[in-house]
């Protein structure tokens, strides 16, 4: 019998990228399992261990493919590699003679792997990176830096060591994240309470010790009748405040009109349910999370919903206290090289960003940009124009809404580029699909992960490919090659990690133990006497310098969200378990789990329409755009909402398993692309109203 060997490599199903170990035999992986010396526990979710279907899908892109029909209609030619970068390198160089380098737009889904990306734009010479967050977290993001300075990922959730826990659009079980899901448990196992905000009865909801099934739209609310609590029943920590927090003199008076009485009238909660909810808050504080939000691309106010979050933190003293949200800790903290960055190998370009982000929105944060707004440069060449267009591992067509004004705003692009591991509405409209490999067959460069443990870690080749794919590293380097960028020329793998681990006193060798690198011996929690928050004040902000220098208010009146017209609902949707947004739906072995989304509607709204549950439903916009699916017929769901799992309703014919399935809410959504958060960028996709009439 041939024997069998573990390799330590990085799951790739979703953004997460949880590290993982496969059992390879006869070169093939036949088993993978969550890395047994991480908080993974030897554990994965059902996404990840449908690893191996994906890998021997027949179904995905299988060789390099360059369009010969017109966009989406599917017809394709297939090439050699070598052809197929060249055709690429080709077309770029003729974008840029005519248009200069600033002409290419490149997005991707983020994650810990952005280095090499950003060095191939920064080669290219165009300031045009950017990544999925416009329709995920960029006001999480922005709601941070404009309370603390810093973005959402330098603070840990301590939710193992937590004694309360509040989830707000944030469903930690269903939109999984292994090593939380086991945390939260295991604080949970150890006494911490879990409160649950939400316009539905989610599996999170189902475990809650206090749960909120509010107005949809009224979060904002919510919050801000939590702060009047807090501070009226001289339940915040004062010592905290005065200490390390600016403005709550302003915060103060701002939220004086927002009792909870007022709070309970406009999200259907009740007012002792508040004040009960907030003495619970500051009996648990500091050991305090009040979760900001993950993927909060939903209402025009969501921005202020991820800042009050944060605010509310800040007044519990949680910031920085262990089982709250401690700041995380790079190589620096804990005396440490870190990576050398690939990035840093070219000059920054001098040309401003397509989107506007940092220069017509300076209080932005210009990492990643807002790929909506860069994609109006396409249309009116302002401030320059955008002919082309390189999306990694990125389905624009099914993640932003009204995907028919996508594609006219691509219309002018001289490239479409979808660099993917899986057929995609996108990949499909594009001019080249290069297959990357999936993550159980190729390498990565190496990532720094900020803790309060920091790490390094490595994704490692498991497999060959079982098709004609090729790693991203093979993809940008042969691409580099070809348009002169030197410095981005690599030859192997092995010749990047050995340049990123310069000076690290690491060596590639010292991930074979367990797949990740620890760069301290014990967690190390700063106190918040030892943080420099790089904030104008230097404090904790109630109300953000920054953004007011920008000329937007950081503590704005609340607006009441508008009621669905007469008859129609506010439409809603959110993940589930067994899939990761639309690339899984066509999975072998997720497709059977749940081969379609249904349409969750309250009983006595189902009534007045006649609607029973399993009813096959047409869902309509006010503008013609439908969708059919199934009723689910539930009190699980706040009557105002019509909700959905994100991701179905594919129409490729490649996707047999995945066709014809079920509903895409973003179909749902005319002059979605022109509905943003204006505080905090993110796209409001959830400020759209739908009718339901049963077929």
């Amino acid at each position: 019998m041939t024997a069998t060997k573990s390799v330590f490599s990085v799951c790739g199903m979703c953004t997460v990228r949880c590290p993982i170990q496969a059992d390879v035999r006869d070169g093939k992986a036949v088993r993978i399992q969550g890395n047994e010396f991480s908080p993974l526990k030897g554990g994965l979710c059902a996404r990840g261990a449908a690893g191996i279907a994906l890998e021997q899908d027949p179904e995905k892109p299988q060789t390099p493919l360059i369009r010969v029909g017109e966009r989406g209609e599917g017809k394709w030619k297939a090439v050699s590699w070598d052809e197929a970068l060249d055709y690429v390198a080709d077309k770029l160089k003729d974008v840029m003679a005519e248009h200069g380098p600033r002409s290419v737009l490149w997005s991707d889904r983020g994650g810990p792997f952005p280095d090499l990306h950003q060095a191939f734009m920064r080669g290219l010479g165009s300031p045009n990176y950017c990544n999925h967050d416009a329709s995920c977290a960029r006001n999480v993001q922005h709601g941070a830096q404009s309370v603390i300075g810093v973005g959402r990922k330098m603070v840990a959730y301590d939710l193992r060591n937590a004694k309360h826990i509040i989830l707000q659009t944030r469903n930690i079980m269903e939109a999984i994240n292994v090593a939380e899901v086991n945390a939260t448990l295991d604080g949970m196992a150890g006494g911490a309470k879990l409160t649950v905000i939400d316009i539905r009865g989610t599996v999170s909801a189902s475990k809650a010790d206090n749960f909120f099934l509010i107005r949809p739209g009224t979060d904002y609310a919510f919050n801000l009748g939590v702060i009047h609590a807090l501070i009226y029943d001289d339940l915040y920590n004062k010592e905290y405040v005065e200490q390390f927090v600016e403005g709550f003199d302003r915060l103060k008076e701002f939220v004086k009109p927002y009792t909870p009485e007022w709070a309970a009238a406009e999200t259907g909660a009740t007012a002792e349910g508040i004040r009960d909810l907030a003495r619970q808050l500051s009996a648990a504080a500091p050991s305090v999370i009040w979760h900001p939000g993950w993927m909060v691309a939903r209402y025009n106010d969501s921005f202020q919903v991820c800042r009050t979050a944060y605010i509310i933190n800040a007044l519990l003293g949680a910031f920085a206290a262990k089982g709250g949200l401690p700041f995380v800790n790079t190589a620096k903290e804990v005396g440490r090289k870190g990576l050398k960055k690939l990035v840093d190998l070219f000059p920054k370009p001098e040309e401003k960003r397509a989107d506007g982000v940092g220069w017509k929105y300076p209080q932005f944060d210009a990492g990643p940009g807002l790929v909506n707004l860069a994609y109006d440069a396409i249309v009116t060449g302002e401030p320059y124009p955008i002919r082309a267009y390189l999306c990694f591992r990125h389905d624009p067509l099914m993640a932003m809404p009204d995907p028919e004004a996508v594609k006219k705003k691509w219309e002018k692009l001289d490239l479409l580029v979808s660099i993917t591991f899986s057929w995609s509405d996108t990949a499909w409209h594009s001019d080249v699909v290069l297959p990357l490999s999936t993550y159980l067959a190729r390498e990565s460069i190496i990532a720094g992960k900020a803790g309060l443990k920091p790490q390094f870690f490595v994704r490692k080749r498991v497999q060959e490919p079982t098709f004609d794919s090729k790693a991203e590293w093979e993809i940008l380097c042969g691409l580099a090659k070809r348009l002169g960028i030197e410095g981005l020329s690599f030859d192997s793998i092995e010749d990047i990690w050995n340049y990123q681990l310069q000076e690290t006193g690491v060596t590639i060798e010292d991930f074979d133990a367990k797949g990740f690198v620890e760069l301290a011996d014990k967690p190390l929690y700063r106190p918040m006497s030892e943080i420099t928050l790089p904030t104008p004040s230097g404090k904790i902000e109630m109300v953000s310098g920054k953004w007011a220098k920008a000329g937007h208010e950081t503590l704005p009146p609340y607006v009441s969200p508008a009621s669905p017209p007469e008859g129609m609902f506010r439409i809603a949707f959110g993940r589930v378990g067994v899939h990761t947004q639309g690339h899984t739906v066509n999975n072998p072995l997720l497709a059977e789990q749940m081969p379609e989304n249904v349409a969750w509607i309250h009983p006595s709204r189902a009534e007045k329409l006649g609607i029973a549950d399993g009813d096959l439903v047409e869902v309509f916009s006010g503008k013609g755009q439908t969708g059919r699916l199934k009723a689910f017929v539930t009190e699980c769901v706040h009557p105002e909402a019509l909700f959905m799992v994100h991701g179905f309703g594919h129409k490729l014919p490649a996707e047999s398993r995945a066709i014809g399935k079920g509903a895409a809410d973003n179909e749902l959504m005319p002059g979605g692309l022109e509905c943003w958060d204006k505080g905090g960028g993110c796209l409001s996709m959830q400020e759209h109203f739908v009718g339901v009439r049963k077929i």
